[in-house]
């Protein structure tokens, strides 16, 4: 009996490839400064790319390009109102990780 829950433990904390890639995907989607300021101003609600790129002083094209990466890596979502796109965020669970990570460095 103790080795069968031995194994079921082992089972549970083994990491399939799917999920490690997943994984290492978004912390690679954090990884980046730019996208972090997106994400963070994210938090406060939806905003359109320009006003993404007006807060944060940063080009369009710019705002454009991370938005698509973090959209690829449904981090992101949008909704169309006429031609102007309004992001938010997509994902509690990294927002969460995300809120963390910027408390641990407000705390030292």
């Amino acid at each position: 009996m103790e080795k069968e829950n031995k194994d079921a433990s082992n089972q549970r904390n083994t990491l399939d490839e799917e999920t490690l890639f997943i994984v290492s995907q978004t912390f690679k989607a954090l990884a980046d400064p730019t996208r972090i300021k997106i994400l963070h101003l994210l938090f406060s609600g939806e905003h359109s790319v320009n006003e993404i790129a007006e807060k944060l002083a940063l080009h369009q094209s710019t705002v454009s390009h991370q938005l698509r990466f973090l959209k690829n890596f449904r981090l992101v979502k949008f909704r169309r109102e006429g031609t102007t796109l309004f992001y938010s965020y997509d994902d509690n669970h990294v927002m969460d990780i995300l809120k963390k990570m910027i408390e641990h460095a407000n705390h030292h």
